[in-house]
């Protein structure tokens, strides 16, 4: 099959988890025998055609081009209201895809006459892009909901919303990450006939606690400064309100007080920096409590997945989590939000004979010191759920696992 991915972020320009999907799913299909061209963001000096890892990706050039001058005559008002850099964002995210959209259009199939069998959109930013290309090729579009502007942002934006509605309708099929996000399309209006759930996946052979010897991951933890007799908490995401670190750290003094040696390390960036560094003071928190404001190479982050005792992902909204499936992949216990829209209720077993960790209510402090204290109280309990965690990813999450299951899809369209 030929498949166009319109995506934004893809490697070396890697944003959050839908960056990773890009990478992990289009690498797969193309192991798989598929041919993939994917029209990703440009920035600064990536090339803007080239071959990466078997997929050819093309980055239009849009720093030098700010057409957020010219919003006011195509796009709502609403628009017009936002901030400088916040036009600028959506206009070079606009000019992204149209640019792509042309280029696919006119140079790949009409000069080099290239096949496309259908094309593929992620999230409403390359929604333009893929509606543009499937009207001018007249080939089948699917549209894959990672997130809604609903869920990310509360009310958020009417243009961003009408767009992600547009694009759902427009297309042959919705793919979405998690039934939890299946249940929140529909109860917004979207066409539940239309929907498939596909979940997210792993390199279960990258993210492998047999990788590190025990000297590689007391290092690691010496250098955070974590003691051979501590207990170390991770939260790995980025410092926004619905990712729950602010909640975790309200958590730390009830966890202290059953655990006094536990450390929390904090690693992400977003704008929660400066409020959890008032909050970490605040508490006294200071020796315990550790910030990391950056966004850490994966190798990097892989190895401290590996150092870590438990890992406490809090989200009051997840439509997936990859970072859920890190850490179980790594053989870790995790305790995870499961409230409202929350995929990681599906990934996570809370127990039985098969359990991988806890389910919290993330907007309860309390709930989360008890989940997470239960957890380092009982070091059995522990190695069973990292156990049963690696299991469970092995089984369900891998990447090829996804994208077989992602091709069924494409196929009921194409065929």
């Amino acid at each position: 099959m030929e498949i166009v991915f319109f995506v934004y972020e893809f490697p070396p320009y890697i944003v959050g988890g839908l960056g990773t999907y890009a990478e992990y799913v289009t690498r797969e299909f193309v192991r798989m025998g598929h041919d993939v061209t994917l029209f990703a963001m440009h920035t600064k000096d990536a090339p803007t055609r080239d071959i990466y890892k078997g997929v050819e990706v093309h980055r239009p050039i849009v720093e030098n081009m700010n057409v957020s001058l010219l919003l006011p005559m195509f796009i709502p008002e609403e628009i017009q209201r936002w901030s400088e850099s916040g036009k600028k964002y959506f206009g070079d995210v606009f000019l992204y895809n149209v640019l792509s959209a042309s280029k696919l259009v006119n140079d790949l199939v009409r000069s080099e006459r290239r096949k496309v069998d259908m094309i593929v959109s992620h999230d409403w930013l390359g929604s333009i892009g893929g509606i543009l290309a499937s009207r001018g090729l007249n080939k089948p579009f699917v549209f894959h909901v990672h997130s809604t502007e609903q869920g990310r942002a509360g009310n958020g934006s009417d243009t961003i919303k009408r767009l992600e509605r547009l694009s759902a309708d427009y297309a042959e099929r919705v793919i979405t990450v998690s039934y939890a996000m299946r249940d929140h399309l529909v109860s917004l209006g979207y066409d539940e006939k239309k929907i498939r759930v596909v979940h997210n996946g792993i390199d279960a052979e990258r993210y492998s606690p047999e990788r590190f010897s025990r000297e590689e991951v007391m290092e690691v933890r010496r250098s955070l400064g974590i003691g051979d007799d501590e207990y170390m908490i991770l939260f790995i995401g980025r410092l926004t309100w619905v990712k729950g670190a602010d909640t975790l750290i309200l958590a730390m003094p009830e966890i202290l007080a059953r655990v006094p040696k536990a450390k929390l390390v904090i690693v992400g960036v977003g704008e929660q920096e400066d409020m959890l560094r008032n909050e970490v003071s605040r508490l006294n928190l200071k020796n315990n409590v550790i910030l990391k404001y950056e966004f850490l190479p994966e190798d990097l982050r892989i190895k401290y997945y590996a150092a870590a005792d438990v890992c406490v992902f809090p989200s009051k909204y997840e439509p997936f989590g990859i970072v859920c499936t890190e850490a179980m992949s790594m053989a870790k216990p995790v305790v995870v939000g499961a409230r409202g829209v929350s995929g990681m209720r599906e990934i996570v077993i809370p127990s039985g004979p098969n359990q991988c960790g806890f389910h919290i209510n993330p907007y309860d402090p309390s709930d989360i010191a008890k989940f997470v204290t239960i957890l380092l109280e009982d070091e059995d309990l522990r190695k069973r759920c990292g156990e049963n965690a690696r299991r469970r990813v092995l089984e369900a999450f891998t990447w090829r696992t996804v994208a077989e299951n992602t091709l069924r899809v494409y196929n009921e369209v194409v065929q």
